[in-house]
């Protein structure tokens, strides 16, 4: 096997190791990035890319490798939701960084967190003016949490004593790039007889609709290929 060819070989079982791997510890795991999470991807990503590319070492080692990695991981994971001791350990505490208003100077010196960064963190929550915060707190995760002093929250429809609305339902694809995504139809109990009836009604072929999704309102909102934009804003 010339080296170009095992090069790309040991890419593409990289490539898929690593898919495989990230299915195997799951979606929290992947979009929540505490110490474990953190240790675990630089392990991962440094034997992957000596897979791809160092071609003295054999690949049977490599496997090894990942293999105990994710076992170690499988296992720390579990164990973390035995015990909060370990959970503490390998994923670490929630710190306030604002109480009853006050900044916890002392706890953001702990977190390494400088006023610029929780003036920013802050504006990500659309959080202009500091005095609007009663409590704030840094997750595992490095994001911040805020509750606003009740003068600064949202009026909710319960406050002004309104009825709510009927449950909603979630969305649903009926089709998407022109195909009939007929799980969806059997999922809930839907026809396709149905969708042609709604689509003859609004006058639409189904060789014209791109997409289409029964919202939360449990309402049919159809996108065509032919838009009838004649002049696109974003036209390049």
């Amino acid at each position: 096997m010339s080296l170009g060819i095992e090069i790309v070989f040991r890419t593409v079982l990289a490539f898929f190791m690593m898919i495989s791997i990230a299915h195997l510890l799951g979606k929290q795991t992947i979009s929540q990035m505490t110490y474990h999470d953190f240790i675990a991807s630089v392990m991962i990503g440094g034997i992957a890319g000596n897979l791809t590319f160092n071609t003295q070492i054999n690949i049977r080692q490599f496997i090894y490798a990942l293999l105990s990695l994710t076992v170690l991981l499988l296992l720390t994971t579990l164990l973390s939701l035995k015990s909060r001791k370990i959970r503490t350990l390998t994923a670490g505490e929630p710190t306030v960084i604002i109480q009853d208003g006050k900044i916890l100077e002392r706890n953001m010196k702990k977190l390494r967190m400088t006023f610029d960064s929780l003036n920013e963190s802050l504006r990500e929550k659309n959080i202009f003016d500091i005095e609007e915060v009663e409590h704030a707190v840094m997750e595992t995760d490095g994001h911040v949490s805020v509750l606003k002093k009740p003068a600064y929250r949202t009026i909710r429809r319960k406050d002004l004593g309104l009825l709510t609305a009927g449950k909603a339902s979630f969305p649903v694809e009926l089709i998407m790039d022109g195909e009939i995504v007929e799980k969806n139809f059997k999922q809930n109990s839907l026809t396709q007889e149905w969708l042609q009836t709604e689509m003859s009604q609004r006058g639409i072929k189904l060789e014209d609709v791109s997409y289409c999704v029964r919202g939360t309102n449990n309402q049919l909102y159809f996108d065509l290929y032919d838009d009838q934009i004649h002049s696109p804003i974003d036209k390049e």
